[in-house]
């Protein structure tokens, strides 16, 4: 089926109005009329082939949300005009220890990512979300609660089921104390939904001018990273502390703030490795530095029936579709509180 949608078509190019073909709707599938679709960093990366794994012309777009147009004869779950919202990946071996443990974001075989995957039904690559429309196996496709807004639900697919996943997988609880490193589209997330599960949220940040938000957004306590005394006062006092910054940085401080038994988890990739960390306080305190990918489809879930009881969502700014680019320059610059989202209806 035909759609319509901006694509990158070289790495050194802007992206550009596309049209290209959907696969036919097959009998597991949903077929989704895309209302939003986040921007993720990531999707500048691919854009641009940070990473040289680019195959072009690229879609980019994994944080959609939307309603359901037509499904498939053997699906149940979902109905025409259903909310429904789909992630970072949109399918997977099936059949792997992970697959059948509902873990499929670690597919022994890789998942299929919702753009730049080979499209296992019809061959091709897969094209993501900065489109009109999308056809998606079903078991890869959430249910949206109808009480919160659409456009900042579309950055929880991505950026609230990655901070959501290790706060659960480690179990916080509440009363306890969960550090944050970085305020950003991953960090503020990670401070909503670890303050809504009962935490007391410690945010660490090199740039003082965000702590009113951090506070604002629920954090108990402010860290600038930079000043030492700060950093003292936090020693040996978090269960956990959750690591959203992709760039590399000295973790040995984030260590010494961690209670004995404590978990230092990464979350953000950076483009070179963090410094090796200091040994001694990881054994002498029993200490664990760990990293988590996405969540898994029930994980998400899970994320979303849960910022739909807590009225959590994310902050965003609104964009049409050619306003991409100048979003890409002001990521750069971090100059966004928190996620842009296209609006895919404006304009159009």
């Amino acid at each position: 089926m035909q759609s319509f949608g901006y694509a990158a078509k070289a790495a050194n190019t802007a992206l550009e109005p596309v049209e290209f073909k959907r696969r036919d709707l097959q009998a597991g599938d949903v077929h989704i009329d895309i209302h939003y679709c986040g921007v993720c960093h990531s999707d500048l990366h691919m854009a641009r082939n940070e990473w040289g794994v680019s195959q072009f012309p690229l879609v980019p777009g994994h944080e959609i949300v939307g309603r359901v147009v037509a499904t498939g004869s053997d699906v149940t779950a979902f109905k025409a005009g259903d909310l429904v919202g789909v992630g970072v990946m949109v399918d997977s071996c099936g059949h792997c220890a992970q697959c059948h443990g509902g873990e499929e974001q670690y597919c022994e075989e890789g998942f299929t990512a919702t753009y730049n995957s080979e499209e296992k039904t019809i061959g091709g690559m897969t094209f993501g979300g900065y489109s009109d429309s999308i056809v998606v196996d079903s078991k890869f496709v959430v249910s949206v609660p109808d009480n919160l807004a659409l456009s900042a639900v579309a950055p929880l697919l991505c950026a609230g089921v990655t901070t959501w996943s290790p706060l659960k997988h480690w179990n916080v609880q509440p009363g306890q104390r969960v550090g944050i490193i970085g305020l950003g589209g991953l960090g503020h997330m990670a401070v909503k939904l670890a303050s809504a599960l009962g935490a007391e949220v410690v945010l660490f940040t090199t740039s003082p001018a965000k702590g009113a938000d951090a506070l604002r957004l629920g954090a108990s306590q402010v860290v600038v990273s930079k000043d030492a005394a700060q950093m003292e006062s936090v020693k040996n006092s978090l269960d956990m502390i959750l690591d959203c910054v992709a760039a590399p940085h000295d973790l040995d401080p984030y260590l010494n703030a961690l209670k004995t038994n404590g978990h230092l988890v990464l979350v953000g990739i950076p483009d070179s490795p963090h410094t090796s960390p200091n040994v001694t306080p990881i054994v002498f305190k029993r200490l664990s530095i760990s990293g988590t990918s996405i969540g898994s489809i029930k994980e998400t879930q899970q994320m979303l029936d849960f910022c739909g009881q807590h009225n959590i969502v994310s902050d965003v700014e609104v964009i049409s579709l050619d306003q991409v680019e100048e979003a890409f320059e002001r990521m750069l610059k971090g100059d966004v509180k928190y996620r842009f989202v296209i609006d895919m209806k404006a304009g159009r």
